[in-house]
């Protein structure tokens, strides 16, 4: 700890700058300014009521804990802010309008300039309290993968035919799909039976028409890398009047006429 050492010219305490102190920032509280409130009041005090040299080395002590917790607080920011390099973030800002808009990015380094803390996202830097949050990878990746990003139900009548329609989300950058393949009740659907046009899905009534009266839950199968399969987004009700009969063969049919007439 470096000593502290002044001189006293015509009664009044001549403060001399350390080289531990003047390390310390314009806008901060250092070990000069402390002694300059000090001296200021005792230069002030009443005196009929003067200070004790004990409460006057109490305040000294106050004054250190405050510059410690001001020293820790900002190397704690810097610590905090290193862990992020590498990691995706979320910055709050504003433009010039004031408007208050959100900016994400990778953290790509760090600057510490004194005990200003700035993080480099998109090539630009940011303030430490404009971090808003810091996003996972696996958060991000999911989120990049194509989905159905809501519940949807329809009914389809056989007397009424027709086709459905919903809207699906194609992913983004490396796991982004362009094609689709539709599977109802683990059959995948002739590709003429139902398009892909921009996000719309349509299938067609002739998908439809030979399932049996029931609940059914189409899956929708993405053709990016990881060929991801959305399920259970979509409920379909078909009301079917005219359930396919069991055919039976012409040799299926002897054999039950010889069967019942014994021979």
């Amino acid at each position: 700890m470096s000593e502290l050492i002044a001189s006293v010219v015509d009664g009044v305490v001549q403060q001399t700058k350390t080289a531990e102190a003047s390390k310390t920032g314009k806008n901060e509280l250092g070990k000069d300014a402390f002694l300059q409130l000090l001296v200021a009041q005792m230069q002030n005090q009443d005196p009929l009521e003067p200070q004790t040299d004990t409460e006057f080395v109490s305040q000294l002590a106050t004054f250190s804990q405050l510059e410690q917790l001001q020293n820790l607080s900002a190397s704690y920011e810097t610590s905090q802010a290193f862990s992020l390099v590498g990691k995706n973030v979320i910055l709050e800002t504003t433009d010039q309008n004031n408007k208050t808009f959100y900016q994400s990015g990778t953290v790509d380094f760090i600057n510490v300039n004194g005990n200003k803390t700035k993080l480099s996202v998109n090539g630009s830097l940011y303030d430490m309290d404009q971090l808003y949050s810091v996003v996972d990878q696996t958060y991000l990746f999911e989120k990049g993968l194509p989905s159905i990003e809501k519940d949807y139900e329809f009914t389809y009548d056989a007397k009424m035919p027709q086709a459905i329609s919903f809207e699906v989300n194609l992913g983004d950058g490396d796991t982004k799909a362009d094609q689709i393949a539709i599977a109802i009740d683990n059959e995948l659907l002739d590709s003429d039976t139902y398009q892909l046009v921009g996000n719309k899905v349509t299938i067609f009534p002739e998908a439809l028409k030979n399932l049996r009266t029931g609940v059914y839950s189409p899956a929708v199968i993405f053709n990016d890398s990881y060929y991801t399969t959305a399920a259970n987004r979509i409920k379909i009700n078909v009301i079917n009047y005219e359930e396919p009969q069991d055919t039976v063969t012409e040799d299926q049919l002897n054999a039950l006429t010889d069967d019942s007439t014994g021979t």
